[in-house]
């Protein structure tokens, strides 16, 4: 269905008034309707009157017939002079659809074939200019306004929560949940773990977790005393429970128990220490080299991954992580925005001073629009093509004509003012020289 758009009419980029564009031609149709006056004042006078009156009906009558010529012409171009079915009249209007086809065709073969479209990216420098964008410092206009770079970062982050938002949170958390999961399944974990068992043991970090064991096996027994000398009472002779010693023993087992945990606390060469570590030793080798050991880890990986008491926990992580992450880009007093300005400023130093990276931006830019230009010319060009033809003709008419009206305008009248000029140098060849 053809459209009218509303558009004002543009000229050199800037508004062309009606009022301008009628002023032009009321200014063409005056002088023609001027030089049509002069002729018929000056026609009996050119025969009896001074010789000078014949100059001045010549320049009359060739200035009108020159003027009515470029006026039919340039009529002609938009509508039927007069209304009359004039052959070969009202060009634009009648051929829109050609013209539309032509114009998408010139667009495609001038401008969207991949040769052109290299060649124009080649010589610009975009992650440059980005980088000098991003990394100018924020400053506020005149009024008061944020500059372009907090427009930016402030529109990411509203962006980003509408994103978080619109995802359905089940579906979003299960599709994570999955991809790391998959990912989880392909790594081999047991010979990494046995790898930073080693790197731990070589630089002595190890120590803090035997410390921190220790001491939590101190305070595990002293929170279950009573339970101990009660497993300790029934497990004794019923001779000695008669007598009383199992409390006594029950006392000195106890007793051992933190004196052992004590020293191994203390004294960093103590063999119960040097076991321990020994049996750390064999287990960072046995999760690099141990087959067997490597398929219990594993095996215990794959359990782990499906139990659902383990996807449920990743959910519940998920949505904390997800509201949060939606409050903090909503809070103009959380950070983010600053934080992101900072990485902002950042990239773009990264990009200013990394002629490597620069190089291969620029090179994927032009990649892209290259590809870009040969996967959707074609399309492109279809919709430019469709765009004016789906105009009707009155619609492409105005915006041809108040595009380049005005110039149209001072062809009528150079044509009326040449057109007098050479009228009356045929006069004066017609009268002296011949």
């Amino acid at each position: 269905m053809a459209t009218r758009l509303s558009r004002p009419l543009t000229f050199g980029g800037q508004p062309l008034t009606v009022d301008r564009a009628r002023r032009m031609r009321w200014t063409a149709t005056g002088m023609l309707a001027a030089m049509a006056g002069i002729f018929f004042a000056t026609h009996a006078l050119a025969v009896t009157g001074h010789p000078a009156w014949g100059y001045v009906n010549a320049f009359a009558e060739a200035a009108m017939v020159g003027g009515l010529a470029d006026w039919f012409a340039v009529t002609a171009l938009f509508r039927a002079p007069l209304g009359l079915p004039i052959p070969h009249t009202a060009i634009i209007p009648e051929n829109k659809d050609r013209i539309a086809d032509t114009m998408a065709q010139f667009l495609r073969e001038n401008f969207l074939t991949p040769a052109v479209v290299a060649r124009r990216m080649s010589g610009m420098n975009i992650a440059k200019a980005a980088g000098e964008f991003l990394a100018a410092s924020p400053e506020r206009g005149a009024n008061g306004s944020i500059d372009d770079r907090s427009r930016i970062t402030s529109g990411a982050a509203e962006l980003l929560a509408e994103v978080l938002e619109s995802l359905d949170p089940d579906r979003l958390g299960n599709q994570v949940r999955a991809g790391l999961a998959g990912q989880l399944a392909k790594l081999d974990i047991a010979p990494l773990a046995g790898r930073m068992i080693e790197s731990a043991m070589a630089d002595k970090r190890h120590q803090p977790l035997i410390d921190g064991f220790v001491r939590w096996a101190g305070l595990t027994i002293e929170d279950n005393e009573d339970t101990l000398r009660d497993i300790i009472h029934q497990r004794v002779a019923g001779v000695l429970r008669w007598t009383g010693l199992d409390k006594t023993i029950s006392s000195n087992v106890l007793d051992g128990l933190y004196k052992l945990l004590a020293e191994v606390l203390v004294n960093p060469d103590h063999p119960l220490r040097g076991k321990v570590e020994e049996g750390l030793a064999k287990l960072g080798q046995d999760l690099q080299h141990d087959p067997e050991t490597r398929a219990k880890v594993e095996e215990m990986k794959r359990d782990l991954i499906a139990n659902p008491a383990v996807a449920v926990w990743w959910t519940g992580v998920w949505e904390r992580i997800r509201q949060s992450l939606i409050r903090r880009a909503r809070d103009p007093e959380s950070g983010m925005g600053a934080d992101m300005r900072n990485m902002l400023s950042e990239l773009g130093q990264a990009l200013q001073q990394d002629e490597r990276l620069q190089e291969q931006i620029n090179r994927f830019a032009r990649r892209t629009m290259v590809g870009v230009a040969t996967r959707y010319g074609d399309q492109i060009v279809r919709l430019v093509s469709e765009t004016v033809r789906r105009w009707d003709a009155q619609t492409i008419t105005d915006r041809v004509e108040g595009a380049v009206g005005r110039d149209l305008q001072f062809i009528r009248i150079n044509g009326t003012l040449v057109g007098g000029l050479v009228g009356m140098t045929l006069h004066f060849i017609t009268t002296v020289v011949m």
